[in-house]
């Protein structure tokens, strides 16, 4: 069988190629595709070469995506032939082969598979404001309006989070943000910035910070603004390292508690309070989208056909501003 697959064949070149499908094994599961969704900052990354990223071509990525069951393997059990599945750590490509673990199905119905193809990256999202253990009425603030960081934004709303505050240079991404849930939203690049988060915040500072832009000037601002014993949940993959940080002032004496939020650390089996599993997260948000507690629709910027992907890719590279809510179609292809 004919797939079709995007790949980073080198730095700042993406294609689309064509490649046999691979043999089902025992514990695998063979999905068609309909989306996948493009996950800006961390491509942008890879196929830019950046530290922390495989520095390896050819690669191919699209680890957020929505098909139908064409295969299983002798041994799994919890998806059938037909089932409409979420495929993590797939890639953009027509069909994807994962293993049973990395499958989880879609069991309600009035979500569409447009809004399905963003819950693998909302589960990120997720995981970090879950860590910060944010309390009703605490203040909190994302650093970063992107794809993870929208919808960090929106949780922190439903956590009971006030004020929820949304940072980001785009303004276009800070309107969104405010339409999403966020009170007040500001630009990082202004001198005033740490000044309005703190008159947002009575003076006080946040309690907590979802730090999703992965840069260290960032990171330098989500301590300035932090509240006295306040909590930053580290969620962006760090490039480079090139602010430096007074640990002693900025960190050990106000008690501030840095936390890593790597979507890997996560318990495999069983969820516990703070810690889900990716699964229960992912079943979570699909049922927060059918009831509407969480948006989708208003992310969703452009559907691309994966015939487009070098000038997609083109775009993610030289465009600081690129569409957050970019999607491949892979239903005609």
């Amino acid at each position: 069988m004919l797939n079709k697959q995007i790949f980073f064949t080198d730095v700042h070149k993406a294609e689309l190629w064509e490649n046999e499908v691979d043999k089902v094994k025992e514990n695998e599961v063979l999905a068609k595709m309909e989306y996948t969704v493009v996950s800006g900052g961390t491509e942008r990354a890879c196929i830019l070469g950046m530290n922390n990223t495989l520095q390896k071509f050819p690669m191919s990525l699209g680890y957020c995506g929505v098909g139908y069951v064409e295969e299983v393997g002798k041994d799994v059990k919890t998806v059938s032939v037909g089932d409409r599945v979420l495929v993590y750590h797939g890639c953009h490509s027509k069909y994807n082969i994962r293993t049973e673990d990395e499958i989880t199905k879609v069991e309600n119905d009035t979500v569409s598979s447009l809004e399905a193809a963003f819950v693998i990256i909302a589960s990120m999202g997720l995981g970090g404001v879950r860590k910060l253990e944010i309390e009703i009425g605490e203040s909190a603030m994302v650093m970063g309006q992107g794809l993870l960081g929208i919808f960090a934004t929106q949780f922190l709303r439903l956590s009971g989070a006030n004020p929820v505050i949304a940072a980001d240079l785009n303004p276009s991404r800070r309107e969104l943000a405010l339409k999403l849930g966020a009170d007040y939203a500001f630009d990082p690049s202004e001198e005033d910035f740490v000044q309005k988060v703190k008159g947002a915040t009575k003076g006080k500072g946040v309690n907590g910070c979802v730090e999703v832009t992965g840069i260290s000037q960032a990171m330098n601002q989500a301590l300035e603004c932090a509240s006295w014993m306040g909590r930053i949940s580290l969620l962006g993959c760090t490039r480079v390292s090139d602010c430096a940080v007074d640990y002693y002032t900025q960190i050990h004496r106000p008690g501030i508690k840095l936390i890593g939020a790597h979507n890997f650390v996560r318990p495999k089996y069983e969820s516990y309070p703070h810690h889900w599993t990716h699964h229960d997260d992912c079943r979570a948000i699909i049922d927060m989208i059918a009831s509407k507690r969480i948006q989708v629709e208003p992310i969703v910027s452009r559907i691309e056909s994966p015939e487009n992907a070098p000038q997609i890719y083109n775009e993610l590279c030289d465009d600081k501003n690129f569409p957050i809510g970019t999607v491949f179609d892979w239903r005609g292809m």
